[in-house]
């Protein structure tokens, strides 16, 4: 996947709300969205 490139995570575990934006500052990818869902969240992510 090249950089910049933009992923949409869904996921229907409650805890990814605190491991999402840890997994994105911890890789250096950009978090652009958190969106709660009505069976979790959804996540779009920057590739760095």
């Amino acid at each position: 996947m090249a950089s910049g490139a933009l992923i949409l995570v869904d996921t229907s575990d409650p805890m990814a709300v605190i491991d999402m934006p840890h997994f994105c500052n911890e890789d250096g990818h950009e978090l652009v969205e958190t969106e709660k869902t009505e069976n979790g969240h959804r996540f779009l992510i920057r590739k760095r």
